[in-house]
């Protein structure tokens, strides 16, 4: 039998990504959906055949069917409806970031711990088998030891109503994306760093970061990276080592029609590694669901989220104070 999951809002990154692949899924129904706006509510059913829409959270939360819950909502609104389906006793898959910072963070994971429902943060790219491989092939030492890792992000949104340009609601790029730079590296280096500082340019309307850039120091090996809300669309990850080097093409948004790539270089030559076409969000989804279903961890733990988010509150330190911050 299928998972049933509702989804707390009409979100656009939902329907872009996310809900045409769990209707292929065999594991996963999306059954319902809810809004503050009735109408967005119905309308967004009968478009993508959601069987039940509900006019607020809340009453979504009181569907007895419903076994998880989709928080897609504005990043300050995560901790608050973490823990209102944790009390409805709904598991939880939630977009990046959990909270606002690593305290709120280690509130909400203590919450659901003590109400013995699952939570995962949702980090799409560490289900793409691309990542994996590149894992693989550092872990073996297949590029040398690894010494930097060098990850840009951006795209241009100047939408002031768009919440990624809302301070308030957690907008800006370190939140938006500087997230996934500091999240592959850990990935990637098993490790956490020492220090780290950054740079970050604020526009003088929206108050939130649009141009940050920063230095993770992991000791043997450096991350750094660049993410941006108002330049133009790019993402790559290049990993170096002493042997060799992998680039991760698309690294975050791959499509999921096409076949994903990583190039590697090494002394033996360049070779483009190809991976069959996935949708790595429905891979997402259905791994979440087989960790509930089998009472397993979920491939991200909230204690990884955690330890991501204390980064991040580390690079944010460093850019208002132009200092080294050690953690």
């Amino acid at each position: 039998m299928k998972m049933k999951i509702g989804v707390l809002g009409v979100s656009g990154h939902f329907f872009l990504r996310c809900c045409l692949p769990l209707q292929h899924s065999n594991q996963i129904e999306v059954y319902a959906i809810a809004s503050r706006n009735k109408e967005k509510a119905k309308k967004a059913s009968k478009e993508w055949n959601i069987p039940v829409f509900y006019d607020s959270y809340d009453q979504l939360l009181q569907d007895k069917k419903i076994e998880a819950v989709y928080i897609p909502l504005p990043n300050h609104m995560h901790a608050e409806w973490i823990k209102k389906c944790a009390d409805a006793g709904k598991h939880i898959i939630c977009e990046k970031p959990l909270a606002l910072d690593a305290d709120e963070a280690k509130v909400v994971a203590a919450y659901v711990k003590e109400r013995n429902v699952k939570l995962m943060e949702a980090f799409m790219y560490r289900f793409h088998p691309k990542w994996n491989r590149a894992k693989e092939i550092v872990k073996t030492g297949g590029i040398g030891r690894v010494t930097a890792i060098h990850s840009i992000f951006t795209y241009n949104n100047k939408d002031s109503k768009n919440i990624r340009n809302i301070k308030a609601y957690g907008g800006g790029a370190l939140y938006d994306i500087g997230c996934y730079a500091i999240s592959t590296a850990r990935y990637l280096l098993d490790e956490e760093p020492r220090k780290v500082i950054a740079l970050a340019e604020e526009d003088q309307e929206f108050s939130t970061d649009v141009l940050t850039s920063g230095i993770l120091d992991f000791g043997t090996a450096r991350c750094l990276f660049t993410v941006g809300t108002q330049t133009s669309n790019q993402q790559e990850v290049t990993i170096y080592g002493t042997g060799g080097k992998i680039t991760v093409t698309i690294p975050f948004n791959d499509f999921p029609d096409v076949k994903g790539n990583i190039i590697v270089e090494t002394g033996l030559g360049k070779r483009k590694v190809e991976f069959d076409p996935v949708d790595q969000y429905r891979l997402e989804f259905e791994a979440f669901a087989s960790a509930i279903k089998n009472d397993s961890n979920v491939p991200i733990t909230p204690e990884e989220s955690i330890k991501n988010i204390h980064v991040m509150d580390a690079v944010r330190e460093s850019y208002e104070t132009g200092k080294w911050i050690k953690l």
